[in-house]
Formats: structure tokens, sequence, C-alpha cells
């Protein structure tokens, strides 16, 4: 994405530099002044190092994790350069030039150039600090180029009030931990050693987070650690900083305090930077400055594309995220009976939703705009490239035009010289008037390209004018040439008429065939065979003009042959070249070859394109012929099968059947599909993106293929269940059929289920008193939580199965009790308690066992039981 949010400021790092600081005005100076110089830093104090290195890592990380990666070393990860493009990557939302892969030292060396060249891209001056430092694993140098980028990256850009960077977020520091006892911040070192400063930041922001009186001004490591556990857990801000560290040291980093503080002004000032975000980036989407070239303006759509695909998603979650978050503190200061927090003014909410509709209104018409100046700019060149052949084609004819009008050649010729010169400026006023169309087109086209504002337009303009000045002038010679010449025209002798006859007739087919050759060279894009195919019938048309064009030819060169052999005749001494044309027979013979030659090409080119628009045409016709046939197939079948499920013909194992068979026909189709889809592949292969020929595309085919199949397969395995509640409730085929009628009756739209009025007239045609009066309501409402229990407002055919065999089928007998035995025995005359223990629920397993005797026929296993004898414990003798 192009660079719309540059930075302007300038930094420096290095041994003479120190530890370089930021700030607004004159504070840059003054914070290197305190901060002395880097390599002393580390040299004098180890445990500053240590912290730094703990710091710097887990700021690194917070960014890098957002790339799905981290670094474990900071010595040794950055030193290939790669992971160190790719935190400048996160931390700048830009791309950087694309890495070296290879794994030799001077791969990772142009990596980490790439790195620090982008760093200086930013203002920031990198002194001493080298890539080949970076690759070695220098831990002073590594550390120090990381700190020069978190004050580039993370501690520059913070404003308040008048001052900036260092001092600013020293000043924000202190504004919001000013209300807090025994918080005094002064400076990134010892004033945060007690961890208090840490603690009133994160509750002055999030007072549900921190319960600050119960802190202890003499308990620094519980103060540091509750700050930094809350910090990782609440605000996503990593642990950088170790509580014993910082509380065993007797001065603190400042650069690791800073580091771990900014991240706290960030995660607190998402509202300002989202509304700078937007302020930014609006300007950018505003800029309607077309570009000069189609490539520059392609630069700027995928600029526009990755706007939209990387750096807009993350601020719609912000943008989110600080809505809850504000909505969340609301509450929690309402519950808390203390005052609600009021952002500054224009950093409200509201702010943030009407920046974010400006910011909107701009991008919707930038994407439109993009296209159609790259649309405008195609037009553009191609219109540029024809005025250039055309402006070509004429400054080659007009060179010499000028001097030979003003030549006063007449003044010293003979009277028979002055005739030949009066006749051959009038083939020169014919070949003019010939010309007079291309200067035309030039300026014709040099209007469209102002029109069409080509960038280009003061050369085009000024050529044109050039041109066109250079045509008046001409006229304005001939004029006075031919009035010179009138002048002193005296009677002559005999002109020779066919030199004559020869000019008037060379010069209008020399034109011919110039425009032909530029026709023939012409440029042409179709996307259709209608289009392609009035090419080649226009050029068609052009050929059959060609045997009249060859004869014109050879009546033109006949006419100089026999001006030849008058002349030879009548022993004339010709002076050379024909007087009234410079169009000579060698000239149209070259030309009318050329013509010759560019035809075959002209037609090789357009059939060329003929047989890639007719490939296209082909493959769109092969998909609408197998489409056309596969969609109504699909949606007969769907038909068919929404037929089948409500007819009753047969006994239920015959519909499933004829179902499981109508599935199976279904499957054997599915190679239909796949042919489709190999020739919706060609289709994509060949850029194809319409076709007149079917209604049908491949995702309608694919969704309607799917519905096919799960309907099927939800019609079986609906059949399936009315068999198993038939066969475990008894039902019988014709009581089975009696209710599919009835339910089919009531179900008006054929949906397979019957809404609540249906399913009551369905109820009071069976005998069911529901009527309107509150006994039958009630009844009615005890009915559908029965048979609609999750109380979606639709009774299946399933449901209504298991209600009428409910209402219609008894107990069950004892010969039913030993035929359900008998099954769950495997058609044994015995049962075991552990078949009943794996059949049954436990309870009624133990129910079972305890009322059945041993079983003592022949047959007999170890623990078998007598499952009669249970029946017998039920009904009686008389039962069985």
């Amino acid at each position: 994405m192009v660079d719309y949010h540059a930075a302007n400021q300038s930094y420096q790092y290095g041994p003479s530099s120190a530890g370089n600081g930021a700030g607004g005005g004159g504070s840059m100076g003054d914070y290197m002044a305190q901060e002395d110089d880097w390599d002393r830093d580390l040299l004098l104090d180890p445990a500053w190092e240590k912290q730094q290195r703990k710091t710097f890592t887990a700021w690194c990380n917070s960014h890098l994790r957002k790339a799905g990666t981290q670094i474990e070393n900071i010595d040794e990860d950055f030193r290939d350069g790669l992971k160190l493009m790719l935190l400048l990557e996160v931390i700048s939302g830009e791309r950087l030039p694309k890495p070296e892969r290879g794994k030799m030292r001077v791969h990772k060396i142009n990596n980490v150039n790439k790195a620090l060249d982008f760093i200086a891209s930013k203002g920031v001056k990198l002194v001493s600090i080298g890539a080949e430092e970076i690759v070695d694993g220098n831990a002073k140098m590594t550390l120090g180029m990381i700190w020069t980028i978190i004050l580039r990256f993370a501690i520059q850009d913070i404003s308040v009030e008048e001052t900036s960077a260092k001092e600013g977020l020293l000043l924000w520091c202190q504004r919001k931990t000013a209300p807090y006892k025994n918080v005094n911040v002064q400076n990134f070192h010892i004033s945060w050693k007690d961890g208090l400063a840490f603690n009133a930041l994160i509750h002055r922001h999030r007072p549900e987070l921190i319960e600050y009186d119960k802190l202890r001004k003499d308990d620094p490591v519980t103060n540091l650690n509750n700050a930094f556990e809350v910090a990782e857990k609440y605000l996503d801000i990593p642990k950088m900083l170790d509580a014993e560290d910082i509380v065993g040291t007797l001065r603190p980093d400042e650069k690791a305090i800073m580091t771990y503080v900014s991240c706290f002004y960030h995660a607190f000032s998402g509202a300002q930077k989202l509304l700078e975000w937007i302020r930014r980036t609006i300007p950018w989407l505003e800029d309607r400055v077309p570009q000069k070239t189609i490539q520059e303006m392609q630069q700027k759509l995928e600029d526009f594309r990755d706007y939209r695909r990387v750096h807009k998603p993350p601020k719609v979650q912000e943008k989110c995220q600080l809505e809850i978050n504000f909505n969340t503190l609301q509450t929690k200061l309402r519950l808390s009976n203390r005052p609600a927090f009021m952002p500054s003014e224009g950093k409200m909410v509201s702010d943030i939703n009407n920046g974010w509709q400006h910011l909107e209104q701009a991008e919707k018409g930038y994407e439109e705009w993009l296209l159609n100046e790259i649309r405008r700019l195609e037009r553009l060149d191609h219109l540029a490239e024809k005025f250039r052949q055309k402006a070509s084609i004429h400054e080659a004819w007009t060179d010499g035009k000028e001097a030979m009008l003003k030549h006063r050649d007449y003044e010293t010729a003979t009277l028979s010289d002055i005739k030949a010169l009066i006749r051959k400026h009038e083939a020169f006023e014919s070949d003019l008037a010939a010309h007079q169309d291309r200067v035309e087109q030039i300026a014709a086209i040099a209007q469209e390209l102002n029109e069409l504002d080509y960038y280009d337009s003061h050369n085009v303009n000024t050529r044109c004018q050039k041109i066109c000045d250079q045509w008046d002038a001409l006229g304005s010679l001939t004029h006075s040439r031919r009035e010179a010449l009138e002048k002193t025209e005296k009677q002559l002798e005999a002109i020779d008429q066919l030199h004559l006859e020869y000019a008037k007739r060379a010069a209008p087919f020399n034109n011919w065939m110039e425009s032909a050759m530029e026709d023939l060279q012409d440029m042409f894009i179709v996307h259709t065979i209608e289009e392609i195919e009035g090419l080649i019938s226009a050029h068609d048309q052009f050929k059959s003009t060609l045997p009249d064009a060859d004869r014109e030819r050879e009546a033109i060169l006949a006419i100089h042959k026999e001006a030849q052999r008058i002349a030879e005749s009548n022993h004339i001494k010709l002076s050379g070249s024909n007087p009234y044309t410079t169009v000579t027979p060698q000239i149209i013979n070259s030309k009318w070859e050329k013509v010759q030659q560019l035809v075959p090409k002209r037609d090789h080119a357009l059939l060329e394109e003929q047989s890639k628009q007719q490939s296209n045409e082909h493959l769109r016709r092969q998909f609408a012929s197998q489409a056309n046939v596969v969609g109504p197939w699909i949606q007969t079948k769907m038909e068919e099968i929404g037929r089948i499920s409500i007819e009753m013909n047969g006994t239920l194992e015959d519909q499933l059947s004829h179902l499981k068979q109508y599935e199976r026909s279904i499957v054997d189709y599915k190679p239909n599909l796949d042919l489709l889809e190999q020739q919706h592949q060609l289709i994509q292969e060949a850029l194809i993106f319409d076709n007149k020929h079917t209604n049908y595309t491949m995702e309608h085919i694919r969704v309607g293929w799917e519905q096919l199949l799960t309907t099927i397969a939800r019609t079986i395995n609906e059949v399936e269940n009315q068999i198993l509640t038939r066969d475990a409730k008894g039902i019988s085929q014709e009581q089975m059929q009696e209710f599919r009628a009835s339910f089919n009756h009531f179900d008006k739209d054929h949906g397979g289920a019957l809404g609540p009025e249906e399913f009551k007239a369905c109820l009071i045609s069976l005998g069911y008193d529901v009527e309107n009066d509150r006994q039958g309501e009630a009844e009615f409402n005890r009915i559908m939580s029965l048979v609609d229990p999750n109380h979606s407002g639709l009774v299946t055919f399933q449901a209504f199965i298991d209600f009428m065999s409910r209402e219609t089928t008894d107990t069950d007998t004892a010969d039913q009790v030993i035929a359900s035995f008998k099954v769950l025995a495997g058609d044994k005359n015995f049962i075991t308690a552990e078949e009943l223990r794996r059949e049954l629920p436990p309870d009624q397993a133990e129910y079972c066992i305890a009322r059945m005797a041993p079983y003592q026929g022949p047959d007999a296993v170890p623990g078998a039981l007598d499952y009669k004898s249970f029946s017998t414990a039920l009904y009686g003798e008389s039962d069985l």
C-alpha cells in the first residue's frame, strides 16, 4: 500500500548519539544529552542489558505474533533479516522489498540492509549500525537497532498538547496519575520502582481491574506483579519486565521502562489513534489526481485493494473493540455510582462514528474512479499510438514540400518548362487534397485525447498544431505558386498528357495503398465471435477490391510505359523522372508488394483470433448443453422425490426399495456433474465470464445437487423410521396407509409437515374433540405438546405416526412381549442377564431379571433366563 502515513522527523542512533530519544521542538537534543553513550550503558550496568533484552524481546513478539511467529533470542533470531523485515512490515503496515531466501551470509546481509534502508526511509539516521554487526549477532548493535525502531514507531508519534515523543509520553503519564496518592512520575526509572505508577495508569482507564486503595507503597514486588499480570491478562500487553529485577536495581533501565509504558499509552489511546488513522486515510481516498500511465493507475488499484484486504479489517475490529470497551467502562462506572466517563472533545464514540462514515463515503467511489481511469488510459494509449502513426506518415509526406513550393524555379525556366511546372503543380494539388482527410483525422484524434485528459496532451497538441500550421502554410504556398505560374504562363508546346494522367491517377492510388497499409496493420481487440466475424467480413470486402486495384495499378503502369514509347518514337529526350509526381512505378510496385504481404498476415491474425473466439464459443455451448440437461434433471428428480414421499403406493418396504433404487440412479448420475465440473474448469481457464446459452451456473448446479442428495437421504430416513415405528407399535399396513392418507389430505402445500390449524382439522376429521371451547383447546394444546415438543409450529409425519400409534395401540400383549424378548435374544429360547443389561436401560433390565425364572431347556447355558416366565408374571397363563 502507498505510504499515506509518512513521517518527516529524523532520528540518529549509534555510539556518537547514545540511546537517542525523540521529542518535540528542542527535546531531541536534551534527550540525547541525558542518555550518555549506548556502549557505556551496556558495559557499566549488565542489569540494564538484561532488562532491555527481556523488554525488547517481548515488545517485538507483541507485534510478530500478529504474523503468527515470534523470536526467542534477540541476538540470533534477527541475524538472517527475515523476521526483522516482517517486524517492520507489521508495525508500519507497509510492504518491504521481497526478501532473499538463501542461507548464505550475503543473503542475510542483503535482507538486513533492506530493513535498515526502510528504517532510514522513515527519517531515521542509523549511525554506526551496519548489517554485518546484526548478522554477526552483535548484541549491543542489535539492541540499539531495536531501540531505534521502538523510538520511531512506538514513541515518536506520541503527542500531548505541545510536547511529543519522550516528553509527550512523560506528560501523559503525569496527567493520568496526578490524582493518585504516593505517585509522582518525574522520569522513566526511579518513579516506577514501587509499581504504584503502573497500577495508577491501569486504574485510571480501567478502574474495574485494579483495587488501588489496597496497594501498599512498601510492597513494590506485589504492586509490580499485579500491574504486569493485569496488563497481560486484560489489556493484551505482554509482560516485558521482572518485578524482582526492577526492585533489585538501583536505577531501572529507562529504555525498558519507556518501551513498556508506551504500550500502555497505545492501549489506552485507541480512539485517538483510530481517529488519526481515519484522518490520514481519508485524504488518500479522496485523492483523485489521475496518473499518467496504466501501470501507475494499476498500482493505485492494487494499493486500494491492499488497503481493503490488509489495512482496513484490523481497524474495523479496533472500532468495534473501542465501542465495547467504552460501553463496558460506562456500565462499570454506573454500577459503582461513579460519574460517567466523558472523553475529551473530538474523541467521543460519535466522533469515531462520524469519522468512519466519512471514511466509507470517501472509499465508496474510489475504486470506480480507479477502474474508469484505467479504461480511460487504455483508450488513450490506443489513440495516442494511432495519432503517432498517422502524424509520422503525414510528416514524412510533407517533408520537403514547403521547400518545393517556395522554389522559384519558374523565374529561369523556359516556356515549356513552365508548362511542365504548372502540370506538376496540379498533380501536387491533387495529392494535397488527398491528404486532407488524414490531417482532419490527426486533428480529431488530438481533440479526443484532449477531451479524455491525456497526460501528454501538451506534446500532442504541439505536434498537431505544427501539422495544422504546416498544412495551412502548404495551402497558402500552393495558392501562391499557382498564381506565380499562371502569371508567366505562355503558350507552350503540347505537354505530355500521359505523364499528367499518370500523376493524377498515381497520387490517389498511392494514397489508397498507404491507407490500406495503415488499415492492414491496425490493432484490434474483440471479445465475441460476432465481433471478429465483423472484422473478417470487412477484411473480405477489402480483399474483393484488390482485383480492381490491381487493374488500376496495371493501367497506371501502362500509361507510364506508353509515355516512354511515345517519347522514344518521337525522339523526345526526357529529363528523367516524371515531372508531375514523385510517385514512381517502383514506388507503386513496392507499396503494392507490401499490401500483398500484409493481406495474408491480416488473414492469419483474424483467423487466429476467430479460432480463439470459436473455441470460447464451443466451450460456452458445451457447458450450456450439459448444464441445460443436468439442471432440469435435478429439478425433475426433486419433484419426483416430493411426489414419492406423499404417495402411498405399495408397502413401506416397497417404498423404501423404490427410494433406494432412486438414490442409486441419482448417485449413478454423478459422472455427468463431474463432466460439467471439467467443462466449467475449462471455461474458467479461458477467462470466459458470460454464457448466453444457459441460465444455469456451476454454483446453481452444485447447490441443486447437494439439495437432491440431502432430500433423497432424508426421505429414505423418514420411511425407515416409519417402518421402525410400525414394527415397534404393531401398526398394520392398512393403518399406516390410512395415517398417510389423512396426513396428505391436510398437507395442502405438500411440504411434508402440518401447521397447527391443518393438524387441528386432521384431528377433528379423526374424531377428536378439539373445537374452540376451553376443554377442546386444552386437549389440543396437550396433543401439540406431544407432537411438537420443540414448539416449532410444525407437525411432521413421523410425529403424527408416533401420536396415532400411541392413541390406537393398546399395551403390549403377552405374545408381543415374548416376541420382543426373542428379538433381543437373537431367536434363542432364553436370554442372559448380560444381554438384558446391554440392550435395556439399567432400571428396566433389573426389573426384568428379577421377574424371570432360570431356563431349564436342553440348550440352556449358565445364566440363561426364561423370558416366557416374565410374560407369565405379567399376564398370567391365560395370555400365553
